[in-house]
């Protein structure tokens, strides 16, 4: 079922919303007119037919409907097209390898008059991307939507890496808590990996839908200056810019991070075995002790002491201080 949700602008004022998807080309000629569409799951032949009365690229509306599209920006004629992804970190699933990352799509047309958002949520009643946040800013900055479509894509595209900063801090967050339980001798160092396992594709996914996003921004403010349109978004979408850099440097440095936390893990188990290697050495050597005076004295040949008290009491004696002189040696040296 196809969820849409619509709006109309007239020199920067809200004049209506939630009209017919029939009315959108009508709204797009009208004077001083900012047109926004919102589709969340929208079945094929709905979408198809906005595309055609709007004359949206077949290329475009491919994309749109394809699975698993890769984060970009392409320019057509009539209007830019957007793919980029809402992010979200899901709570602990039951099998602890599975990633929590979740994503929802969102495609984007951005009209001379208008945005077209196409969204793909698993589940609408909670969706990943929260529209409603982008809409709360859009009524904040109600002064910027006198610009046209450009600022309407900016509120859209702030919410996003917000998002995604968000879903990064939450992961930068486990790792240290995944650190700080490397030293703990109380942790299972099983736990350790498979989460360490379960971060390290999180943060793979991650990566793939943060960093073009550098270059989906650089096209947009290409096409800006190509356009001379007008400078007042320019620091907007310059501290967007800077905000997009930032997240792809800290996902760089968390793959760093979780790098690290992988070899360490396996330093210290490498040490921790050591660490039980002397220890069972320490203890067979002392455990040698005994077993060989006992060897010794059950020769079948007569020995100092033979059939005689003392003979028990010297090799009782023999076989105390040995271990007992082993035993003070090696704790010393931390073998034991």
């Amino acid at each position: 079922m196809t969820h849409c949700r619509t709006r109309l602008w007239v020199d920067g004022e809200l004049k209506t919303e939630d009209f017919p998807l029939q009315e959108v080309s009508e709204h797009l000629t009208e004077d001083g007119a900012l047109v926004w569409v919102d589709m969340c799951n929208p079945d094929h032949e709905v979408l198809r037919q906005l595309a055609d009365e709007l004359g949206f690229d077949e290329h475009a509306v491919e994309d749109t409907i394809a699975h698993a599209e890769r984060t970009k920006a392409t320019r057509y004629t009539s209007h830019t097209f957007l793919t980029v992804y809402a992010t979200a970190l899901a709570p602990p699933l039951a099998n602890d390898l599975e990633s929590r990352l979740l994503l929802s799509r969102v495609s984007i047309f951005v009209l001379h008059a208008g945005v077209v958002t196409v969204r793909h949520e698993i589940d609408p009643q909670r969706p990943v991307f929260d529209i409603d946040e982008v809409v709360r800013r859009w009524d904040e900055n109600a002064d910027l939507l006198r610009m046209g479509p450009p600022a309407l894509l900016h509120g859209l595209l702030d919410v996003i890496v917000d998002a995604q900063f968000d879903t990064i801090q939450l992961i930068d967050d486990a790792i240290e808590a995944l650190e700080d339980g490397l030293f703990d001798d109380r942790a299972h160092t099983r736990t350790i990996q498979r989460s360490t396992y379960r971060l390290r594709k999180e943060l793979v996914e991650l990566r793939r839908v943060v960093l073009p996003m550098r270059e989906v921004i650089n096209t947009i403010m290409r096409r800006r200056a190509e356009r001379s349109d007008s400078v007042e978004l320019d620091s907007w979408y310059s501290d967007l810019y800077d905000h997009v850099i930032r997240a792809a440097e800290w996902t760089e440095s968390l793959r760093d991070m979780i790098t690290t936390v992988f070899e360490t893990n396996l330093s210290l188990q490498d040490a921790r075995l050591n660490t039980i290697m002397k220890k069972l050495t320490g203890w067979a050597a002392i455990i040698a002790v005994p077993t060989a005076v006992t060897g010794w004295y059950g020769q079948n040949v007569p020995y100092p002491g033979f059939s005689q008290a003392a003979g028990v009491v010297a090799s009782a004696l023999i076989i105390i201080v040995t271990s007992g002189l082993l035993y003070i040696a090696f704790k010393r040296r931390g073998w034991i």
